[in-house]
């Protein structure tokens, strides 16, 4: 089981994922594509990687908005593996050409 981070390892993990939000125990951005099938190719893609890494994000399809939340459940609160996929989420949106400003 994954280990929650402690408020220092918290804070240091925020300052390098600018564009997420902090809400309790979730980090969550929304990403702004071109249209609803760009949208749907990053979902796909970010379902690929949460399929290989067993850690699976809350995500909200708004046509071409995807709402991306991480929380480690198991361990009530956030934890590396969280911020693991908000640097692939980063990824996947660059590559399908999200909205950078988004």
């Amino acid at each position: 089981m994954a280990e929650k981070l402690s408020a220092a390892h918290l804070h240091t993990h925020l300052a390098m994922a600018p564009h997420w939000v902090h809400r309790g125990d979730l980090i969550e951005r929304t990403f702004r594509f071109a249209d609803f099938v760009a949208s749907m190719q990053f979902v796909n893609a970010l379902a690929g990687e949460a399929e290989r890494t067993q850690h699976h994000p809350d995500l909200l399809i708004k046509y071409n908005r995807v709402t991306v939340g991480y929380s480690t459940h198991d361990a009530d609160g956030l934890t590396e593996k969280d911020f693991a996929g908000a640097r692939a989420a980063d990824g996947y949106a660059a590559l399908s050409g999200a909205d950078p400003g988004a």
